[in-house]
């Protein structure tokens, strides 16, 4: 088993466990956009009202979600889930959304 893939196999047990054993920096953008599906469809790509992230340009899904972080728009869930990230957990997101 690779490094990467042990580090990404421990992250999702621990976060499935309730804990973090990586540095966010080393939690792959895979599995932090595992809760974004639940809204924004399977794989990212929505089927509904909510938007598809999938694929979106880096530079524009890292400036919405710095706004949704910053409170503006005041988005209910948006907000709250947005302050929950760290730069470097932002980071991995968009890198990883943006590649779909």
């Amino acid at each position: 088993m690779t490094s990467t893939l042990r580090k990404s196999f421990a992250a999702v047990l621990c976060l499935a466990a309730g804990t973090v054993a990586a540095p966010a920096a080393d939690i792959p953008g895979a599995v932090l956009t595992a809760s974004c599906f639940t809204c924004h469809g399977a794989a990212g790509k929505s089927p509904g009202e909510i938007p598809g992230i999938a694929g979106l340009d880096a530079t524009d899904l890292a400036a919405t979600l710095a706004r949704y972080r910053a409170g503006d728009p005041d988005a209910t869930i948006m907000s709250r889930i947005a302050k929950g990230y760290t730069e470097a957990e932002i980071a991995a997101v968009v890198a990883y959304l943006s590649a779909q």
